[in-house]
């Protein structure tokens, strides 16, 4: 009976969903842009042919050179050493804005520098907004004022902030009522609240935006690649530049690219590609820093409203943002030196639990364990050798040409990667004498996947295809248009409803057929790229996304033609980028010290599941003083919560698991002394002659 209602199921959905296939075909198909070369095309491409201009760095800076170059009637190519948006551009606080903060450092300290950077900002604001709709919009933000003088000196510097972007203003700033503002964002803390002020800026996916800027310009007829490494650059007997030595990072293979103008547009690596154009000695321009961010689930945050901090304890600003139905708060800033996947630290994590924690209503309490994913970005910031902190660093940008005749973008941010991008073929024009260059023609052009897109892009998609709504909407908002392509890729599910689009992870939007499409559209070539750049899985929620890691792999195995050990190793990959997103294999934390035998940790398991007698997987501090009291220790109740307090790292106020192994682990070679929980545990060993292999810390 089953099997009967199952198949006609199918059957119906089949004759479903060729109705919405009949219909699409009465409908204009903006989808039906030819591919973009494939890899190997790319990469004979770079081998055969002589190039106007070679780009170095595939991030916002780089993929807005190229495309900026190839529109001109140049012949551009791009080489990026890992994925395209692999540092920098994929971590931002995902914003397009002119800067606030620097509208008020300009006018304070009469700075005409910031003052240009602002108002070249808010006009690039309005380009952006308007080359990436599906992966652009308007987003009001709340500056929560609990003083009365500040509320009318907030509501001042907003309007002098639309008032400078004029014609590229969004809406007008406005001053809210405290019971305006406690409707628009009812998790704030009422207490004291005087009014608030809203202004308007833009949100972005970034890394999808910066995907896609690479695709626009390979579609244009660019050559662009990623994992492509380069190794030299080339000079002529005259020493001017002439190219680089490139590696494939994917099959090994090296080449030369041959180009008459090369472009480093590599971010916080600048001076590294310096010095193989000049040499060791020559100075450097770049000094780096971190910036820290946290993604906390979308309740604590309403779905159109974000929030402003702008004076944090130690000066700097937080924001409190809506995105991709999460909450996004950062961010920090803290020197640091060049490296690959930086990590964010548990005291910048707590910085800025801390900070929002002061903002929001007491009933509400924004744990450490809410944390969902943390990443640590690094800005590549123009050196000023007279600032004393990094904060202090002009955002603006730099185009410098050496001797040889390259030329280096260095600064900057996202929301003037355009005009950074045509300040530097400009110069590349001019040091190269490329006089068959056009004008400019980036200004008004919208990037892959905008063509024609509409609001209710995500109806269409359900009517057309049969996608479930939440998927839909999903689709539209980082495919554009292209959604149509998308969907040519993606199978039945069997339901009555949805009937196409499978889930990799139950709870969220992203389905499997998203995986063929990144690789065979979108460049894709490592798990990585998927679930952090081709979707943004990893800055969501590095759980989930360590849990559909095994299945994306199986998919792009199917696609690339991997074997067994491939796969394996992909899954690897994967899961060290995960982890440093804020993520702990929890068999890692239960094993990370190799003192602890089986036999060992057995007992401690036994010894936790005894103390946890509600059997909730948790230890509480009720639970620990009961448990101090049958071994005949004298102590408080506080004395337990303190004991808590210094095992809790992930600060839900309770003792789980792998907090519980991780102690035991500590204390068994030395990295933990003189803990009140080891002795428990010890007590509740000696009680049952289960000696421990270790005692106190000792070594």
């Amino acid at each position: 009976m089953y099997k009967v209602v199952g198949a006609l199921s199918a059957v119906g959905s089949v004759g479903i969903l060729n109705t919405y296939h009949a219909r699409s075909k009465d409908r204009k198909d903006y989808s039906g842009l030819p591919p973009v070369p494939n890899r190997a095309e790319q990469i004979e491409k770079l081998k055969s042919e002589e190039f106007d201009v070679l780009v170095i760095g595939g991030g916002a800076s780089g993929a807005g050179c190229v495309l900026d170059a190839q529109t001109r009637g140049l012949k551009a190519a791009l080489v990026e050493r890992g994925d395209f948006s692999s540092g920098t551009s994929s971590k931002s606080t995902k914003l397009i804005h002119g800067g606030i903060r620097y509208l008020q450092n300009a006018i304070f300290n009469l700075d005409k520098e910031q003052y240009d950077l602002v108002c070249e900002a808010l006009a690039e604001r309005k380009n952006m907004l308007d080359a990436a709709p599906h992966l652009s919009a308007a987003l009001p933000i709340m500056i929560p004022v609990y003083q009365w003088w500040r509320l009318f000196y907030y509501y001042a510097g907003t309007l002098l902030y639309d008032l400078v972007s004029w014609s590229a203003r969004l809406k007008w700033s406005k001053l809210i009522s405290k019971s305006t503002a406690m409707e628009e964002f009812p998790m704030l803390r009422e207490k004291n609240l005087k009014g608030a002020v809203v202004y308007y800026d833009g949100q972005q996916n970034d890394a999808r935006m910066n995907v896609m800027l690479a695709l626009s310009a390979a579609r244009e007829g660019a050559a662009t690649l990623n994992y492509t490494e380069v190794l030299e650059l080339n000079h002529d007997a005259e020493g001017r530049i002439a190219g680089a030595l490139c590696r494939d990072q994917i099959t090994g293979e090296v080449f030369e690219v041959s180009a008459k103008g090369v472009i480093n547009a590599t971010g916080p690596y600048t001076d590294s590609i310096r010095k193989m154009d000049q040499g060791e000695g020559v100075e450097e321009i770049c000094s780096p820093s971190t910036g820290v961010h946290i993604v906390l689930p979308g309740y604590f945050s309403p779905s159109n409203m974000g929030l402003l901090d702008p004076q944090t304890s130690d000066g700097r600003i937080i924001f409190f943002l809506p995105w991709e139905q999460y909450t996004v708060a950062g961010t920090t800033d803290t020197p640091c030196v060049p490296h690959d996947d930086p990590e964010a630290s548990e005291r910048e994590i707590q910085f800025i639990l801390g900070e929002i924690d002061g903002y929001l209503d007491c009933n509400i309490k924004v744990r450490r364990g809410d944390v969902l994913a943390a990443w640590s970005g690094m800005r590549p910031l123009v050196r000023d050798p007279n600032a004393k902190n990094t904060a202090a660093l002009s955002r603006n940008h730099v185009i410098e040409t050496s001797e040889s005749g390259m030329v280096t973008i260095a600064g900057g941010k996202w929301t003037t990667y355009r005009k950074m991008a045509e300040d530097t073929v400009d110069r590349v024009i001019a040091e190269h004498n490329l006089s068959h260059a056009l004008p400019c023609k980036t200004q008004q052009m919208q990037v892959e996947g905008a063509k024609e897109y509409h609001p209710n892009l995500s109806i269409e998609l359900c009517q057309l295809y049969g996608f479930d709504p939440e998927v839909a909407q999903h689709l539209a908002h980082n495919y554009g248009t292209q959604a149509h392509q998308l969907a040519k890729l993606t199978g039945l599910t069997g339901k009555r409803w949805p009937l196409v689009g499978k889930r990799l992870v139950s709870d969220m939007p992203f389905i499997e057929s998203e995986v063929a499409y990144a690789v065979r559209y979108e460049y894709a070539c490592h798990v990585k790229d998927f679930i952090a750049r081709r979707t943004r899985l990893a800055f969501l929620n590095v759980q989930a996304a360590r849990e559909c890691v095994p299945r994306v792999a199986q998919l792009m195995a199917a696609e690339l033609g991997w074997d067994e050990d491939k796969i394996a190793q992909e899954i690897n990959d994967a899961e060290a980028l995960i982890k440093s997103m804020g993520y702990k294999l929890a068999t890692e934390v239960r094993h990370e010290c190799a003192a602890i035998s089986v036999a060992d940790y057995q007992r401690y398991v036994k010894v936790f599941e005894e103390l946890d007698e509600d059997e909730n997987g948790f230890l509480q501090p009720t639970e620990l003083y009961k448990a101090f009291e049958r071994l005949g220790v004298e102590m408080s109740i506080q004395d337990a919560i303190n004991i808590v307090d210094e095992v809790d790292t992930n600060r839900n106020g309770v003792i789980d698991m792998d907090e519980f192994l991780m102690i035991m682990a500590g204390s068994a070679v030395g990295k933990v002394v003189d803990s009140r929980l080891q002795k428990l545990v010890e007590m509740k060993l000696e009680q049952e002659r289960l000696p421990p292999v270790r005692s106190n810390g000792g070594l």
